[in-house]
């Protein structure tokens, strides 16, 4: 069982403040606790070990924020992965339950919120905190007992892995995946090119100076800037509403970006990005949807679950003869259950 508490208030990386660990031990009648303190220790070769094992499951709830904090800190993210929040999706518990409001279904239990905004990188930690810490994976044992029971009975255990699988695929793909700026559509073809150049420009500054996108650039400048195309200082002192300090310090490297961008030929701009889907479309999703609430029907699992919002578009875009980039959870049990069904569908 696995947690994490970390911090991010000014900085682009979650900054990790503690580790809970809690192994199942059968027979054992009060599971224990284990509270990593990352700040004290130099030597973080044991976890990357436990958690890149193979014949150790990790059981973790919803575990997309702790993903990141393991990926960054240790440079490797925790195998086999069972999230008992998609569990409880995958069993029809609901989609997206909380920790507290599962652990209180399962046991009645009512977990205490007190610690929730705590500031968990000062030190010493409170008992209250270590308490509070230590019931984020004591609890999970229950939690993973009973949904590795469940999800075993329905034929679904290695759906909730699968799952798993996907997750981390997504977790190491959004270090290369380009961010999209909402509204990027509206601009000309050669405006978006200046604008995803702009966008990875910030992305690798934040990363570099551990701060956060908007301190480097917000998304509302980068528009702008990408836009008006600015050649000098002043012109992108009009064009955009920039602080000072982010003037000074970045000004010229953003006309060097744009400068730079100008010489790339158009065969190698990114590809437009797609506008907003038609009423059509949108007429054609709220059918996928109705079809992907019988399948989840059938296979008693919360619809949720099955597609995302983001799902449904790329499956029209595709069967519209675009060229798209099946997500990494379209495989295993999800392309029989669902996806193939829907392509069928659309082909029809």
């Amino acid at each position: 069982m696995v947690d994490t508490e970390f911090m991010r208030r000014n900085t682009f990386y979650p900054q990790v403040a503690l580790v809970q660990l809690c192994f199942d031990q059968p027979g054992e009648d009060e599971p224990r606790a284990y509270l990593v303190d990352p700040l004290t220790i130099g030597d973080t070769a044991p976890l990357v070990e436990l958690f890149g094992d193979p014949d150790v499951i990790k059981v973790l709830h919803s575990p997309s924020e702790d993903l990141e904090v393991f990926r960054h800190w240790l440079g490797v993210l925790p195998q086999p992965l069972f999230d008992t929040q998609r569990a409880a999706a995958l069993l029809d518990l609901g989609f997206g339950v909380g920790y507290r409001n599962l652990v209180a279904q399962f046991t009645g239990v009512e977990l205490p919120k007190g610690e929730t905004r705590s500031d968990w990188l000062k030190r010493p930690l409170s008992e209250s905190q270590c308490h509070y810490a230590a019931q984020d994976v004591t609890y999970l044992v229950t939690l993973w007992r009973e949904l590795a029971r469940r999800t075993t009975d329905a034929g679904k255990f290695e759906w909730v892995l699968a799952d798993g699988d996907a997750a981390i695929d997504t977790a190491r793909a959004l270090e290369e995946r380009p961010r999209i700026i909402k509204g990027a559509w509206k601009l000309p073809h050669r405006e978006q090119a200046s604008l995803a150049a702009l966008s990875a420009w910030r992305e690798d500054t934040a990363r570099r100076r551990d701060k956060p996108r908007n301190w480097i650039l917000d998304d509302k400048a980068c528009v702008q800037i990408a836009s008006r195309q600015p050649d000098t200082v002043h012109q992108l002192q009009a064009c955009a509403e920039l602080p000072p300090p982010v003037l000074r310090r970045h000004g010229e490297e953003i006309l060097d970006v744009l400068a730079s961008q100008r010489e790339v030929g158009e065969q190698d701009w990114p590809a437009p990005e797609p506008a907003p889907l038609s009423a059509a479309q949108r007429d054609a999703v709220k059918q996928l949807k109705r079809a992907v609430r019988d399948i989840a029907d059938d296979l008693q699992v919360a619809p949720e679950i099955l597609l995302s919002g983001q799902d449904f578009e790329l499956l029209l875009r595709e069967a519209a003869g675009e060229d798209i980039a099946p997500p990494a959870h379209w495989q295993g049990w999800r392309l029989e259950a669902a996806i193939a069904p829907l392509r069928r569908r659309l082909a029809g």
